[in-house]
């Protein structure tokens, strides 16, 4: 993917929390298109909870982009009660990842890609790992704990209710079921080239601090991925979640928080809303 004449070219983008469900977010995603014919685009999860409207999305952006990599957030594997699939925790995980080879978009069960394009090489990892209810307030030892302090300000992920972990005994658990196999993938990547880790929630809790309701944070990541961007030799980690579009650094590797988010946010800030971020190259040169 070589750099045109005039220094445009190929650029890797990224967007995520497209919450589709809002009318006004599904007018902004049918109105996002590359640049170029070989832009690649990472949708970092929360396209939306309906099965119908995840594969709408996917496969929409499949044939725009000519490449699409997607990675899971909480909100894909929810099973509301207005969703005719009823599939739950792995099986709907795993039903979403054969509607996405069916067109072409890659998941954290496929092959990690290499972007060969302006800024690389560099290999894509779009992860799933959840999170495991570490990142507690000070003082609180147990996840007991830690909900029972949630639900007494109000501060409770609608996870708790949507977010099945079938067959696995618990969310924390099949979390740490994740992070086995993404770091046994991760170790046997080319580590030669640098990576970009694409995870829906934040591989560190350092951008939790930033939230409104602390307490949030319990749904947010695990303790077990802090070393992961230096360990695995990221370049940028891509994440989102957090609904707070931001660019941050930890141990000299980029942050990309890179949400949508929902009308009543993206209406407040400036600029336009549903930008795709550019990840490659970098736009300030460095």
């Amino acid at each position: 993917m070589p750099a045109l004449a005039d220094g445009t070219g190929p650029r890797l983008l990224a967007i995520s929390d497209l919450h589709v469900a809002y009318d006004a977010n599904r007018e902004i995603v049918s109105k996002l298109w590359p640049t170029t014919d070989e832009d690649w685009l990472i949708v970092a999860g929360d396209v939306g909870e309906i099965f119908a409207d995840v594969e709408w999305v996917l496969r929409l952006l499949s044939e725009r982009f000519a490449k699409v990599i997607w990675a899971p957030g909480n909100h894909e594997l929810w099973t509301p009660q207005s969703d005719p699939v009823t599939l739950r925790g792995e099986a709907r995980y795993r039903r979403i990842v054969e509607v996405c080879r069916s067109i072409g978009v890659l998941t954290p069960e496929d092959p990690y890609p290499v972007w060969r394009g302006p800024g690389g090489p560099v290999t894509i990892a779009p992860l799933f790992v959840l999170y495991d209810y570490s990142w507690r307030l000070p003082g609180q030892q147990t996840k007991k704990a830690a909900l029972a302090r949630a639900y007494e300000v109000g501060v409770v992920c609608t996870d708790e209710f949507h977010l099945h972990p079938d067959p696995h005994p618990s969310r924390e658990e099949w979390c740490h079921v994740r992070i086995a196999e993404t770091e046994r993938l991760l170790a046997a990547r080319d580590e030669s080239l640098p990576t970009i880790l694409v995870s829906h929630w934040p591989l560190v809790r350092d951008p939790t601090a930033v939230l409104r309701y602390p307490e949030f944070a319990l749904w947010c990541g695990t303790d077990r991925t802090a070393d992961w961007h230096r360990r695995y030799n990221a370049v940028t980690a891509v994440y989102g979640h957090l609904h707070i579009p931001r660019t941050t650094s930890y141990d000299g590797v980029r942050f990309e928080e890179v949400s949508l988010g929902y009308p009543r946010e993206w209406e407040r800030r400036q600029g336009t809303p549903g930008r795709l971020r550019q990840i490659l190259p970098r736009e300030d040169g460095r």
